[in-house]
């Protein structure tokens, strides 16, 4: 998916799982490597995982996404190593302790945006205010699918948008068959905020950084319940067996709000051409 989105124009992104070896890394790293990419680290696994930067310091990719916890210390090295970094921020003053911090940009992540991050606020109020309090380039994240939302983010003055849930029903995807059916099926309401998820597979997200992910059974059984789901011991096993039988029901597929334009299969070129128009809508201001 990386190598495609890169050489369709974008910059494709490899995002690591907090279990992933600094192995996988590299490995992946050599598909994506026939010319711009970037790698998407966690920094809260960083700690108990170090061979994940290690790796990453060794390939050198274009670009370094770190964010979610104690990031900043690793800044400094990524960029004396030639590598552009960038963190997620959720509010402002995460932008801000982002700048001071010394990354070369800031991703303003609205509670819009599928995956983990915060819920406080929104894309387009949050990007305004960033844009006010840093000087460095900043990034929009959180519910841009299309050349409409990219100009809007562009009018507004974003160096460019960060865009995950658009590329899902991609050919690319590594998604299996029926999580792609599901996702291509849903809605733009059907996604939930929560730790839910997190909490069932015993992942050791920070607690205030959650996931947003489609609506399911398991999320409106579980809600509002995560200490009774935080001593189920059977939770870990349903969610693993789930995954492997398709059933996503219980499974969870972490979306954005941006879902519901999500229709059909793809290719990651015909997303990024598609973001293309976004010139032509610019230029009906210009």
């Amino acid at each position: 998916m990386a190598a495609a989105v890169s050489e369709a124009g974008a910059l494709g992104m490899i995002g690591v799982a907090a279990a992933a070896t600094g192995e996988w890394i590299t490995k992946e790293a050599a598909v994506a490597s026939g010319g711009p990419y970037g790698v998407g680290l966690m920094a809260w696994a960083l700690t108990g995982n170090p061979a994940q930067f290690d790796a990453v310091l060794e390939l050198r990719p274009t670009i370094v996404s770190v964010s979610f916890g104690p990031y900043a210390r690793y800044v400094e090295e990524l960029r004396q190593a030639g590598i552009t970094v960038v963190t997620q921020a959720g509010t402002t003053d995460e932008a801000r302790a982002a700048e001071q911090a010394g990354v070369d940009a800031v991703v303003a992540r609205g509670a819009e945006a599928g995956g983990h991050g915060r819920d406080a606020v929104g894309t387009l109020p949050l990007l305004q205010s960033v844009l006010d309090a840093v000087s460095v380039p900043v990034l929009a994240a959180g519910g841009i699918s299309t050349a409409r939302g990219l100009a809007a983010v562009l009018a507004a003055g974003a160096a460019g948008a960060w865009v995950g849930t658009a590329f899902m029903g991609c050919a690319e995807t590594a998604l299996s068959e029926p999580a792609t059916e599901r996702l291509l099926a849903a809605e733009e309401t059907d996604t939930a905020y929560g730790r839910v998820f997190d909490i069932a597979q015993r992942l050791d997200w920070p607690p205030e950084f959650g996931g947003r992910a489609l609506r399911n059974a398991f999320f409106d059984r579980w809600a509002g319940r995560e200490d009774e789901l935080a001593v189920d011991e059977d939770a870990p096993v349903r969610q693993a067996a789930a995954r492997a039988e398709g059933d996503f029901d219980t499974a969870c597929i972490y979306a954005g709000q941006a879902v519901g334009m999500v229709r059909e299969r793809r290719t990651a070129a015909d997303v990024v051409a598609g973001f293309a128009a976004a010139e032509g809508l610019l230029a009906r201001f210009a």
